[in-house]
């Protein structure tokens, strides 16, 4: 409103500034208008000083006064004529002092036009402002075919490896882009060509665009980033021309970077669309592979892309010419959480009782995202609760907001289904306990955050890159220890163990489908149902295997998760009275941390697992294993949403 406001009033002080103008530049203010027969009469009568006559106007000065007479000539009519014809002597007319003058374009269009104008000027001007409010500064509808890129000003925020934690061995193969961009003739000079293309793998959040930057500040060159939807519109051809205005403006400022986020957008495989192979998509991408390897060699441009769908993207993109190296990005261990931790912590206040180590260990599977967040949501918490400092507390709270999301204090549970809740959790952790191969137990709660009524926390206690049958077949055991608990104790089920069936089936199935841990079906690998790119999920479904495979893979499915039931429920009886213990205890203080658990079950754990576990000083917390991308949600948190 108040910029309506504002355009109205400016439009009003323009229309004043012209009145004014007008008015000063119209002539004397002392000036009478009067007919041409008073002046002739005054003239006659020797009251006349002198005369100014234009083109159409007779403006005489009167004696002995500062009054001045204007009159409007008629067209094509003579003053001085006019004065002989009403009997004027020609002395009397030559001693009036008469000058002929003509009037200046300017006074013509400001005396004339210009009044005329003035009404259309306004409006025109009141229509300008307000178009200017509507479309704003975004307003593109010249420049389709113009990047959006950004030059980023790395003097500002210069960004140096240093300043990466962790992903040691993707900043030693992006040091060699640095090389290249700093010494070519380093390179040149023995025949190597320069690489054209990096292309950064990595799930979300793991550093790809602060890598691209890093780079371009180690080399000290522009740094160009955009991202890969800003190239497809709905015109034809635009997308095309935007590739043509970015490698134009790069290859102006060469050596530089040219960072292209989640290029899946346009990069995608071509001629897999249901509207044939030459949409506005695929010209964007044919684009693209010319300018990256078309005729010009010698520019001085390096692309750097970022995806974590490499699956999509067309072949054409990732052969050597266009992203001769891929880079990947994993998610970090727990040395390069503790670096991240420090790196995002160095501007906040922590309390004397933070330990980022331990931090860490609690983390596995986060994404340095994930920890910047964190520590963000640490900080929060802390100022929520009028707080100088961060503590471990706040921190150990923001790791399960991150995971699970925030407390709802106002879901609250009946004493029924606490009692329920109580023992489907005392069922995941005393399976988790006893198994061997299965992650120890954190922390139990049966606190409603998120989507979940209540969860465990079950993190490994050491580093893992590779998993075993065994350590699988457990940790399904201790994802249906909470099914069995509940069946057990109460004869019934909940909605409660939807969750973990979830992640129980799916690991069940990549056992037996991926990595051939199957006794029945032997080392085969069953490709999961391949899906067309564009067509989604269940229209281009097809599969390599036929349907008795099928359903061979399914009974064998089945069958470990039947044998697993049994296996958990036959611990929860032969530990009955472990179970209602924890039960108990959990119905009555909701919160269980992990000494307090192990202080119930130390009785019956492993000796080589409880005793390495409760020192958390000593023992690392890793990452889930790389083989299997499902059984993080599994090993970090077993989480139920209950319907209640």
């Amino acid at each position: 409103m108040w910029k309506i406001t504002r355009n109205i009033i400016i439009a009003l002080v323009i229309f004043l500034l012209i009145t004014a103008g007008i008015s000063a530049l119209s002539g004397d203010a002392k000036v009478k208008p009067v007919s041409v027969s008073e002046i002739v009469n005054l003239a006659n009568n020797g009251k006349v000083e002198s005369v100014q006559v234009t083109e159409d106007r007779v403006l005489a000065t009167i004696k002995d006064s500062d009054t001045k007479l204007s009159a409007t000539l008629g067209k094509n009519t003579e003053f001085v004529t006019l004065l002989k014809d009403n009997g004027i002597s020609a002395e009397a007319i030559r001693s009036l002092q008469i000058e002929y003058k003509q009037p200046g374009w300017g006074s013509s269009i400001l005396s004339n036009i210009l009044p005329i104008l003035l009404p259309f000027l306004l409006i025109s001007l009141f229509i300008y402002f307000l178009m200017r409010q509507v479309q704003g500064t975004n307003n593109r509808a010249m420049s389709f075919g113009q990047s959006s890129v950004k030059l980023s000003d790395e003097r500002k925020n210069k960004v140096r490896f240093a300043d990466v934690a962790g992903a040691k061995e993707a900043k030693e193969e992006l040091k060699e882009v640095v090389e290249f961009l700093r010494f070519p003739q380093k390179f040149l000079q023995l025949g190597a060509k320069i690489p054209k293309g990096v292309l950064l793998l990595g799930s979300p959040g793991v550093g790809k665009t602060l890598l691209a930057r890093a780079v371009a500040g180690e080399a000290n060159v522009p740094f160009f980033h955009i991202s890969g939807s800003e190239f497809v519109e709905m015109f034809v051809g635009v997308g095309a021309s935007r590739v043509r205005d970015l490698f134009r403006k790069a290859k102006r400022n060469s050596p530089c970077i040219v960072f292209i986020d989640e290029i899946d957008a346009v990069g995608r495989q071509r001629g897999t669309g249901l509207g044939g192979g030459h949409d506005e998509r695929e010209q964007t991408l044919n684009q693209i592979l010319v300018e990256m390897d078309g005729f010009e060699t010698e520019t001085n441009v390096i692309v750097i892309a970022a995806t974590n769908r490499p699956d999509v993207l067309d072949p054409a993109l990732l052969r050597p010419g266009r992203f001769d190296r891929q880079v990947v990005l994993d998610l970090p261990d727990i040395k390069d959480r503790e670096e991240i931790l420090k790196v995002h912590a160095h501007n906040k206040p922590l309390a004397a009782d933070v330990n980022l180590r331990n931090i860490a260990e609690r983390t596995p599977g986060f994404s340095g995202a994930d920890l910047a967040n964190l520590l963000n949501e640490g900080a929060i918490l802390a100022a929520r609760s009028e707080k100088k400092d961060i503590s471990t507390n706040d921190l150990r709270e923001a790791i399960e907001k991150v995971m699970l999301g925030p407390k709802r204090a106002s879901h609250i549970l009946s004493t029924a289904e606490k009692k329920v809740t109580a023992y489907h959790e005392g069922g995941h952790a005393l399976i988790g306990a006893v198994l061997p191969e299965a992650d120890p137990v954190h922390k139990i709660t049966i606190l409603s955050r998120g989507r979940a009524a209540g969860y465990t926390m079950k993190l490994p206690s050491e580093e893992k890159h590779m998993q075993t049958r065994a350590s699988f077949l457990d940790e399904i055991a201790a994802l249906l220890g909470g099914y069995a608990a509940e069946k057990l104790v109460f004869g019934e089920l909940t909605t409660g163990a939807s969750n973990d069936l979830k992640v129980a089936t799916n690991m069940a199935r990549k056992l037996v489908t991926a990595y051939g841990m199957s006794d029945v079906l032997g080392p085969i690998t069953f490709a999961e149902p391949s899906e067309t790119v564009f067509l989604g999920r269940e229209l281009g479904e097809h599969t390599n295997y036929s349907e008795t495979v099928a359903t061979q893979i399914d009974a064998e499915i089945s069958r470990i998760m039947r044998e697993q039931l049994e296996r958990a429920t036959e611990v929860l009886q032969a530990q009955r009275s472990y179970l209602d213990a924890i039960a108990n205890k959990l119905v009555a203080e909701e919160t269980l941390e992990q000494e307090q658990f192990y202080d119930i079950v130390k009785d019956i754990v492993p000796k080589d697992k409880i005793g390495p576990t409760l020192n958390s000083t000593v023992v690392p917390a890793g990452v889930q294993p790389v083989v299997n991308e499902d059984t993080s949600a599994a090993s970090a948190i077993d989480a139920e949403t209950k319907s209640v």
